[in-house]
């Protein structure tokens, strides 16, 4: 677990760092498969663009799935949680750059986290993980964009909805599915964290999409 205070992360590059890192040290003939969940497909995007050559595929679990990042409007309409039904007051917000400018992280408050987050999830992995909960740095992810790649649509990405998803609505995804087709799309019955609430569903679409692309 990455223990960088969020405040002081401002540009995603540098937040995104760990995995290009991780990209750029691979053999030249390696390959791997990348999954990212939420946010996590802001970084899995990025990294295509970067090292798409050494992306064997990409599985974007209810995530953010932006062609070229947060620039217009409409990115900011698919990928950017709508959570006005459950109030305005839900986020703890840092300002680590003043009041004055947007906020640098925020989280979801404690009293939301199951309601939101979990809400189908068993109360004790709610309990667990709402405790190790911490903020995102969301002015460098929301300030994430990208130059596109020469081979990006080369690369073979699946998605996996899930359904019951109040962070990112199925309504979202639709739109970042439609606006940029994967491959295959496969449905996982789960709340924002598959992990959770249909871990078994959620390990058997992954084993799925892998075999597929095997066969290819």
């Amino acid at each position: 677990m990455d223990s960088s205070n969020p405040n002081s992360v401002l540009i995603f590059e540098d937040y995104n760092s760990p995995l290009i890192d991780l990209l750029s040290s691979l053999a030249e003939e390696e390959k791997v498969v990348l999954v990212g969940h939420s946010a996590g497909g802001v970084s899995l995007t990025h990294a295509i663009h970067m090292f798409g050559k050494k992306i064997d595929l990409a599985i974007y679990v209810g995530a953010k799935m932006l062609l070229s990042g947060f620039r217009t409007q409409q990115d900011i309409i698919d990928a950017v949680p709508d959570l006005s039904e459950f109030g305005k007051n839900i986020y703890d917000l840092e300002f680590g750059m003043g009041r004055d400018q947007p906020p640098t992280s925020t989280v979801i408050k404690m009293e939301f986290r199951q309601e939101i987050i979990y809400q189908i999830s068993p109360l004790e992995d709610c309990s667990l993980a709402s405790m190790l909960v911490k903020p995102g740095p969301v002015r460098a992810v929301q300030g994430a964009q990208f130059v596109e790649g020469e081979e990006v649509d080369e690369i073979k990405r699946m998605y996996i909805k899930t359904m019951h998803n109040r962070m990112l609505k199925p309504t979202q995804q639709d739109a970042m599915i439609k606006r940029w087709a994967s491959s295959d799309v496969f449905v996982a019955e789960s709340d924002h964290s598959p992990n959770f609430s249909a871990p078994f569903e959620l390990f058997n679409l992954l084993h799925k999409a892998c075999n597929l692309h095997a066969r290819v």
